[in-house]
């Protein structure tokens, strides 16, 4: 999850300084759903019709000539990715204003009933069947923002990282990532106040007293108060920006599972505020900021092994995280909406204006550049500093080229919701 991703988080230190971590919202992901397992549509009647909420945005109904390039977005391997996302539209809503918005289960029942239907469903290998299919079915709406305007904002991108690790600490392995420690308490203010619903404050029980959780230095200082250690990573610039994706890859090096690897998704962090160590490094005239990126702070720490630690204290801030096993290398980690994030066509977006579940149409172009960037993407998953209309965090995938991508990616966005056109307006849950 951003959660999700995995948590979503971006990465923009490849070439710039690193920019505040979009970290997953709530405190655990939804029910894990099976990519493998078919999809079964309930009856309407077994979906319960809770409660609307409302979105902070508007929409323009339009038609498919006005989504640039709408034609030119191969779909040959969408449909699978389109059955995976009905899964998650079918899931019962809570209710719940703590957890981010979702699209409405009822208005898409008919859709992924039609989605089965022999009769009716598309030929998955045929891109125009795939697309004739959707265009039957779903009703192009513009995003605007609250002032009625189309809404045009930033497009970052995320990724998932391999780093090497071992169980044990020695070595080159020193650089530990935790699991989440048992004292911490995460309280939902929205159970208090209900116009603070979806914020949440984390800390620790000082006798009655709730006090701040510790800092990454405050854990360094006092070996018991370090939570339990999942691995240990061999460079501290991979074991950072593996904190900052929110999610990663670990290839074990040694043990009895050497060779083997795990993934690490978000499970918690530590609610203290996130500080670049990349403007750590500007500040104390280190290097300039043009020159500080993911490289060059490796290079860094190399050069000065005695003061790594003192510029990883520098953010106090520090991700928890699960393991998970790598089922099928070709799936993302878990985003906030409970799936697999699929490269290139899941995206992080403000459920307050987009809910989770909804295919968007996004019109961008390729990082660091005028090329257009025009496709159908997911909304899976979001992030703390995803906010407002039309922002939005694309997924690029796992490894080094969708890390080059990712961080790069900082372009303009604009974005059209596919709703069922028997549904209306979209609309959350």
């Amino acid at each position: 999850m951003a959660a999700i991703l995995a948590a979503t988080v971006v990465l923009a230190g490849c070439s710039t300084l690193e920019s505040e971590p979009e970290t997953p919202e709530t405190p655990s992901v939804p029910a894990v759903i099976a990519p493998e397992s078919p999809l079964t549509v309930p009856p309407l009647s077994a979906l319960p019709d809770t409660a609307p909420r409302a979105l902070a945005g508007r929409f323009q109904r339009v038609n498919y000539a006005d989504l640039p390039r709408w034609r030119d977005d191969d779909l040959a391997h969408f449909w699978p990715l389109f059955l995976r996302n009905c899964k998650g539209l079918m899931r019962p809503t809570s209710g719940s204003l703590a957890v981010p918005a979702r699209a409405a289960p009822r208005a898409w029942q008919p859709v992924c009933a039609a989605a089965i239907d022999p009769a009716r469903m598309p030929a998955a290998n045929d891109p125009e069947s795939v697309r004739r299919f959707l265009q039957a079915y779903l009703q192009p709406w513009r995003l605007l923002g609250a002032d009625g305007k189309p809404a045009s904002n930033t497009v970052t991108g995320y990724y998932e990282p391999l780093v090497r690790g071992s169980r044990t600490q020695g070595g080159l392995h020193q650089w530990p990532l935790y699991a989440p420690p048992a004292d911490l308490l995460t309280i939902d203010l929205g159970s208090i106040y209900p116009e603070l619903a979806g914020k949440r404050v984390r800390g620790k029980l000082d006798g009655k007293r709730v006090v701040p959780y510790d800092t990454r230095a405050a854990m360094d200082a006092n070996p018991a108060r370090r939570p339990p250690a999942l691995v240990y990573v061999d460079d501290p610039v991979d074991n950072f920006f593996l904190q900052v994706q929110g999610s990663g890859r670990v290839l074990l090096t040694d043990g009895p599972d050497a060779g083997k690897t795990i993934r690490l998704a978000y499970a918690d962090h530590n609610g203290q505020p996130y500080m670049s160590i990349g403007r750590w490094l500007v500040e104390k005239g280190q290097m300039t900021a043009d020159q500080a990126s993911m490289q060059n702070i490796r290079a860094w720490a190399q050069r000065n092994p005695g003061r790594v630690q003192e510029m990883l204290n520098a953010n106090p801030a520090v991700v928890f995280f699960r393991e998970e096993p790598v089922t099928d290398p070709e799936l993302g980690p878990r985003g906030a909406y409970g799936l697999p994030l699929a490269p290139r066509r899941s995206v992080a977006v403000d459920a307050s204006f987009v809910p989770l579940g909804t295919p968007v149409f996004l019109d961008t172009t390729m990082p660091a550049s005028e090329q257009p960037f025009d496709r159908l993407v997911f909304a899976q998953d979001t992030g703390t500093a995803i906010r407002g209309a039309a922002r939005t965090d694309l997924y690029w995938g796992y490894g080094d080229e969708a890390g080059q991508l990712a961080g790069r990616m900082k372009q303009r966005g604009q974005m059209w919701v596919l709703w069922p056109k028997q549904a209306g307006e979209p609309s959350a849950r």
